[in-house]
């Protein structure tokens, strides 16, 4: 009898998709294993009018599958790891990590449209993205929008917004590469951390060994730098933050961003050990913050 493993996932075509990346990676190594995906409306997926910054930030798009985690309901749940707070869960851990899709940040412009309309806002979903594209583009307004990639997009082609800043791994993975005017380079735009990485979560002390094949240690290990890189600055909470972290055979080279509460903007870079990649975060934090404390 084949064992299967209820896989939650938020109620979104890009969520589905995204779980059904885990399942294709498991099936290659374990096919005796079948599951059935329990999709989940999140409290982040209800409140569409409304920035996330003032109603609890990122953790309201995983809630509801933790607590579905808890109750058993589901077996593990698939995030995109961007989204899942720094602090973490001693009893829903995260057990997987996928390889990393494009990390980095997106222009997507109107269908049929070549060239910025400044007389429109830049629909932007965080002040990270905001503040980096202000640096680039000198006249545009940015405002928020909320709602899922298709929503968005929709709202773009009727012309609610001169253009939309979106993920590029979550283009790449709806196959919209083709709605991508340009990519922003990481000296431009720095992503969010753990931007392009699933996480798949579990609970305490169960057997997750048929993910090991999944797992993917660049990933753990970048991650480990940006999000100690996010602890240290408070997550972004009431100031944005961007970290960006690339492994070159024992090296690690964290690139970040930090905006203090003034809206001066630091941005570094340093080198560290892939070994002790907290201490790297750790490191380029503190640097910025005393430099922005300093001027």
């Amino acid at each position: 009898m084949k064992k299967t493993i209820r896989i939650g996932s938020r109620d979104s075509v890009l969520a589905i998709i995204q779980a059904q990346i885990v399942i294709a990676a498991v099936r290659e190594t374990t096919p005796a294993i079948e599951f059935e995906i329990v999709t989940i409306k999140t409290t982040g997926d209800k409140i569409l009018n409304t920035n996330l910054d003032t109603i609890g930030g990122k953790g309201l798009f995983i809630k509801e599958l933790e607590q579905a985690l808890i109750n058993s309901s589901i077996d593990i749940a698939v995030h995109s790891y961007k989204d899942m707070p720094y602090e973490g869960n001693t009893e829903l851990p995260v057990v997987a990590l996928s390889k990393r899709e494009a990390p980095f940040d997106a222009l997507v412009l109107p269908k049929g449209v070549a060239v910025l309309d400044n007389s429109k806002p830049v629909g932007s979903s965080s002040r990270r993205r905001s503040i980096q594209f202000a640096g680039l583009y000198d006249g545009f307004e940015t405002s928020g929008v909320r709602g899922n990639v298709p929503t968005r997009l929709s709202k773009l082609d009727n012309g609610e917004y001169a253009a939309l800043i979106l993920a590029q791994a979550g283009l790449n993975r709806l196959s919209l590469q083709n709605r991508i005017s340009r990519v922003f380079t990481i000296d431009e735009m720095i992503p969010s951390a753990s931007q392009g990485i699933l996480a798949v979560q579990g609970r305490q002390d169960e057997d997750y060994t048929y993910l090991d094949n999944f797992h993917n240690r660049e990933s753990e290990i970048v991650s480990k730098a940006e999000r100690q890189f996010l602890k240290i600055l408070g997550g972004g909470c009431s100031s944005p933050v961007a970290v960006f972290g690339q492994l070159f055979n024992s090296e690690l080279i964290l690139t970040g961003m930090y905006v203090d509460p003034s809206g001066h903007v630091e941005k570094g870079k340093i080198s560290g050990e892939t070994g002790r990649p907290e201490l790297a975060g750790e490191t380029l934090a503190m640097q910025l913050k005393a430099r922005a404390e300093k001027r």
